[in-house]
């Protein structure tokens, strides 16, 4: 298998084609392998530290590092981690356990440009909330059900290998990242791959060389992503091969290259996509150069639909995106079919809608748009029409994408808002998402009018 070396990544080498998941976690792993682990700045590990009294385990208090603590802690428990600096990769795999910062600024896990990932997460029910992480190779924070660590060093979700076997590494059941902030990781910044029913909400991703969150590889997902803020990143929220009550709903995404994509493709299991909902955000200005670069040079794109089916694409303001506001396209073998664009607004974009698939179920109605290709759109496509004719592939207005900018130094992100009571019960994440009503979410009116961390 391919591997890319620590030096390409930092200088941002391109990923592969658009509309596809990029790189996955395998395609740095040899490159840091010798890397994997590190220390906190608190002090060194110890064998000997004794389980503290009661259900909240304290670092430094009672162990001075993250991972001894969560090693330590019994299901149900929470891990408490005060201000600090940790150059660790921690690996929490027990369910039900909550990983909290008590400030949100304060607790920063620190990969230094060398470590692989910052948090991975293969215990079900389990949370990571209230912290900062940044400057690991591969990912801040990562939500998986592939449990074999010599797998996961192979290529759990990356390129250049063969589809993940779901009946041996099922789905994680339950997660929760939440007042999370994850900047300037080599690839994602929350990573949710083959693993359901689980919660990405209030949290900041920024400078990531793939995406700022990624859901893929879930069927059914049972997912909500909600009130995050993405931006500087490759793309700002990516879906492949994520189908089936997965709601994103209520997020800022803007400036990045690429706002929103929701992909099939075969490199991982359970295509083709569908049955996503995408309503109520702001896809804003997702023209950013002081970005990594994307894919094949993706750039300009407010929402792209590449080969996904059956989702709905509702009440979103799409603006200011140079190449399109919201596209649909078929990739090699993946159709995008039955998808529904409607209600949204798409002003200022280079060109509002784009149908570049031949599938005749794509509809599109009431999105108030200037700019159409093929021209008409909405009416020779709209929601309802019958027995309408094939129609002319649209394309996306020409945008020449500027030279994309390492990882690793994209503008650090300002302060967010931390947890009101960090010592408040800790709530492992069960029964999640619950109910999810898209409709509660409305159309935008300005990039200030939607719910986010910022």
């Amino acid at each position: 298998m391919q591997t890319l070396s620590a030096e390409r990544l930092l200088n941002c080498s391109p990923v592969p084609a658009m509309f596809r998941a990029a790189l996955r976690l395998s395609v740095l792993i040899a490159s840091v392998a010798l890397a994997a682990t590190g220390c906190s700045t608190t002090g060194s590990t110890s064998s000997d530290a004794r389980h503290p009294a009661g259900n909240v385990l304290r670092v430094p208090q009672d162990f001075p590092s993250v991972q001894q603590a969560v090693d330590v802690a019994r299901e149900g428990e929470t891990v408490l981690i005060g201000p600090g600096v940790y150059r660790e990769s921690v690996r929490v795999t027990k369910p039900r356990v909550v990983l909290r910062g008590t400030d949100r600024n304060k607790v920063v896990f620190d990969g230094g440009v060398r470590l692989a990932n910052g948090i991975t997460v293969t215990g079900a029910g389990s949370v990571v909330e209230n912290l900062t992480v940044h400057g690991y190779l591969a990912n801040g924070v990562l939500f998986t059900g592939v449990t074999d660590e010599r797998l996961q060093q192979r290529g759990a979700g990356g390129s250049a290998y063969d589809p993940l076997d779901t009946t041996r590494f099922p789905a994680v059941r339950g997660f929760r990242a939440t007042r999370v902030t994850a900047y300037n990781n080599g690839l994602y910044g929350i990573y949710a791959f083959d693993a359901r029913d689980g919660v990405i909400e209030d949290s900041y991703a920024s400078g990531h060389a793939d995406s700022g969150i990624y859901v893929g590889q879930c069927k059914p997902c049972g997912t909500l992503v909600r009130g995050n803020t993405v931006e500087r990143n490759a793309v700002g929220i990516e879906l492949t091969n994520a189908s089936d009550n997965l709601s994103v709903v209520g997020n800022l995404v803007a400036r990045n290259r690429v706002g929103v994509t929701v992909n099939s493709n075969d490199l991982e299991a359970l295509a083709p996509q569908h049955g996503a909902v995408i309503a109520g955000n702001v896809v804003a200005d997702n023209n950013a150069s002081d970005t990594p670069e994307q894919a094949d040079g993706g750039f300009g794109i407010g929402i792209g639909i590449g080969g996904g089916t059956a989702n709905r694409v509702q009440r979103n303001l799409v603006r200011g995106n140079r190449a399109a506001g919201v596209v649909v396209t078929d990739p090699p073998g993946h159709p995008a079919s039955g998808n529904r664009v409607e209600g949204n607004r798409a002003t200022g974009n280079g060109i509002d809608l784009v149908l570049a698939s031949a599938d005749h179920d794509n509809c599109f109605a009431g999105n108030r748009p200037t700019t159409q290709s093929p021209d008409g759109l909405e009416g020779r496509a709209g929601c309802g029409t019958r027995s309408r004719g094939a129609l002319p592939a649209g394309r996306t207005a020409p945008v020449q994408a500027p030279p994309g900018v390492p990882f690793s130094q994209v503008p650090a992100p300002p302060a967010q808002p931390s947890m009101p009571d960090p010592t408040s019960p800790g709530r492992p994440a069960t029964g999640l998402p619950g109910a999810v009503d898209a409709a509660a979410y409305p159309l935008p009116k300005d990039v200030d009018a939607v719910p986010h961390s910022r």
